[in-house]
């Protein structure tokens, strides 16, 4: 199979690294481009010592989209810088993968709410959502993907077959979420400086996180009717790592057993999702693999199944599920590049 160039914008970020990380590895594809702000001329190992040898690509600032030599760009570039470039990279007949908010959210009254006007708001009817085990079909024809959010990714995958199966009361969805810091990305903030954020715990955004828009508006497509979402996000004292837990009502009495023959007709096929039938998921056995994993528990009391699932957020949510669109996009194996084993213990 020939190979594809691949170029990285915003390289040296976290979820750009991981992509290098993982696509050095990768059969199919030849990184092209690694561009950057804070460290253009520098030598990518130069960054990260850990790729002395194996990654030693110049990282240039140029994100003119005309002299960027690739059939496929990821854009880990900030939400509002992205848009832009995407826009320009897609007119010119390029792939591209974005990692940011920019293309997610279809409503243009929600976007605007959440996160201002919009540069190029007439591109995000072409871009699809990029949940490959959703919208494994539309993926395949698709110039311009928009990854979702980690927390979203986190969410929408154990929602999705009860929503679909007409189990669950769609009115109220509580969704109570965990994540580690890398998700607030590679910047310097003092809310994720270590003394601030060591043997602490907290929620943050409450009501106001970007990312209950995009969780509500895609639970609503699936629906094919309005989803409320309830969604508080807490900060763990931890690198890496999402834990969701879910509260649904369900609309009848269902035991455990056909909640999870729900899930195995979805998702058996499915090699980076894996259903826990008695056991619950944990984050360290996640962590470093592209695997979500979901497990929940039904109170019959209250006709309420609690599901707990826990993704890596760098990869699964974020560049690893951005491979995983890409091989599909190309036809590469899907597991391509994206094998690893968590790394626990």
């Amino acid at each position: 199979m020939k190979k594809i160039k691949v170029a990285i914008l915003g390289a040296t970020g976290y979820t750009g690294a991981e992509l290098v990380r993982m696509l050095v590895r990768h059969s199919y594809i030849e990184l092209s481009t690694l561009t950057t702000r804070q460290y253009v001329g520098k030598k990518f190992s130069q960054v990260f010592p850990s790729f002395t040898g194996i990654c030693d690509i110049v990282c240039t600032e140029n994100n003119d989209p005309d002299s960027i030599d690739a059939d496929l760009v990821f854009s880990a570039l900030p939400h509002h810088e992205s848009a832009p470039i995407v826009g320009e990279l897609v007119k010119s007949g390029k792939k591209v993968i974005d990692l940011s908010a920019d293309f997610r959210i279809k409503s243009e009254n929600t976007y605007k709410k959440w996160y201002g006007d919009h540069p190029c708001f007439d591109l995000v009817g072409e871009a699809v959502y990029g949940l490959p085990e959703i919208y494994r079909e539309e993926i395949v024809k698709a110039n311009l993907i928009a990854n979702p959010g980690c927390y979203p990714t986190s969410v929408l995958l154990p929602l999705y077959p009860l929503i679909k199966e007409g189990i669950i009361d769609l009115n109220r969805i509580i969704v109570d979420s965990k994540s580690g810091v890398s998700g607030a990305g590679r910047g310097l903030s003092l809310k994720t400086h270590f003394c601030e954020v060591y043997g602490g715990f907290k929620a943050y955004n409450v009501t106001v996180h970007r990312h209950q828009p995009e969780i509500a508006e895609q639970a609503s497509f699936f629906a094919k009717s309005p989803v409320d979402i309830i969604f508080t996000p807490h900060l763990l004292p931890i690198k890496r790592g999402i834990l969701s837990t879910i509260y649904v009502n369900m609309k009848g009495n269902f035991e455990e057993k056909e909640i999870y023959n729900i899930y195995k007709q979805y998702y058996s096929k499915e090699r980076f999702i894996r259903i826990f039938e008695e056991d619950l998921p944990t984050i360290e056995s996640v962590v470093g693999s592209n695997f979500c994993d979901i497990g929940f528990k039904v109170e019959k009391n209250t006709k309420t199944i609690i599901i707990i699932s826990t993704i890596d957020n760098l990869i699964k949510g974020a560049s690893g599920q951005a491979i995983q669109n890409m091989n599909i996009m190309f036809g590469f194996p899907e597991e391509s590049s994206l094998e690893n084993i968590p790394l626990f213990p």
